[in-house]
């Protein structure tokens, strides 16, 4: 295999949770192997307004919001978009007043709010490092191209009121924590903003190599030709994977970037 593209998750995966940025080792490492040659791009679940945690290395492009936007380096140029349909936005516009849940709502261009502070999103929030999210209705989404929504709260809260059936019939959860789940249009996941990248570039998807850790980095992990799993990442995503490296505080990309002959 040659490889020549490299898709990094950023939580539990370059950056340990709680820290605010890459450990140095690891950045030198993306700079030697990005200096050979080697495309490096982010997957996340993070649209770029809340990606303020990768400074200090150049990426070639960015899958955002789970796959639902590719953009490239200049973080301006799109070249995909999937957003939440309308209807379904419309939809959660009447029911989220009346309801127990609180939302994120991530616009394509930006502007992130979340409906009210609970337990669960201060808890998130703290946990990711996010800045500070102003408060808004959620009357405030109309009109705008919606490419993610966080729900908090338990699953067992979000299927006690229907919100996949009843309310978002044309999304599903996609989640790697118990105190929220990303909301994304249904066929939307890494795995295919991946795809899409690669497909730009010109890249086979056998060449290219998709590290994460969580269960929401599992498409990209298996549309990938090699998938690796942090160490600190639960089983399920340990078994969709074609290598196992050692744990993100143990310098698991290092590790795994040597074992694929990079370093």
């Amino acid at each position: 295999m040659s490889i020549k593209a490299l898709f990094f998750d950023i939580d539990g995966t370059l950056v340990p949770f709680g820290d605010r940025g890459i450990p140095a080792k690891v950045k030198e490492a993306i700079r030697k192997v990005r200096a050979d040659g080697v495309k490096v791009f982010i997957s996340t679940g993070r649209h770029l307004e809340w990606m303020d945690n990768v400074d200090g290395v150049e990426f070639d492009g960015y899958v955002t919001v789970n796959g639902a936007m590719d953009l490239l380096a200049d973080k301006r140029t799109l070249i995909h978009i999937r957003p939440i349909e309308q209807a379904s936005i419309d939809r959660l516009i009447k029911f989220a007043p009346e309801s127990d849940l609180a939302f994120a709502v991530v616009p394509a261009a930006g502007g992130i709010f979340i409906t009210r502070e609970i337990p669960e999103v201060i808890s998130a929030c703290r946990l990711l490092n996010l800045p500070s999210t102003p408060v808004k209705p959620i009357s405030e989404a109309a009109g705008k191209v919606i490419v993610q929504l966080m729900a908090f709260g338990s699953e067992e809260d979000r299927n006690r009121v229907g919100l996949f059936k009843k309310v978002l019939p044309d999304c599903e959860p996609t989640s790697w924590n118990p105190l929220f789940c990303d909301i994304v249009p249904k066929g939307s996941d890494k795995g295919e903003g991946v795809a899409k990248m690669l497909e730009y570039f010109g890249i086979p998807k056998e060449d290219a190599v998709a590290f994460g850790d969580g269960e929401n980095d599992i498409p990209m992990l298996r549309v990938c030709g090699t998938g690796v799993a942090m160490g600190n990442a639960s089983q399920t995503v340990k078994d969709a994977a074609d290598y196992v490296t050692t744990d993100i505080r143990d310098h698991g990309v290092v590790h795994a970037l040597r074992h694929l002959g990079l370093l």
